[in-house]
């Protein structure tokens, strides 16, 4: 019997906010991402197994990870 599985990282774009830079200063806009990893059976996704979000500066391009609490803030 063969059984294929692994895990597989998804990168989803998710809507972000205009704030000010806590690395450079300026007040532009500012791109969300949903970075999750799932298990995959069969090449199908079967659960997720971890889930991170990260915020990145559209002027100095600095990367910051954030917790869950904080992208819901992000999303009010």
């Amino acid at each position: 019997m063969l059984l294929l599985f692994g895990l597989k990282t998804v990168l989803r774009p998710l809507t972000g906010r205009t704030a000010s830079c806590q690395y450079c200063g300026q007040f532009v806009h500012h791109h969300l991402e949903e970075r999750a990893t799932k298990f995959t059976l069969f090449f199908i996704p079967v659960l997720t197994t971890s889930r991170s979000y990260r915020i990145t500066c559209s002027n100095c391009g600095q990367m910051s990870t954030i917790n869950s609490r904080q992208k819901n803030a992000l999303a009010r």
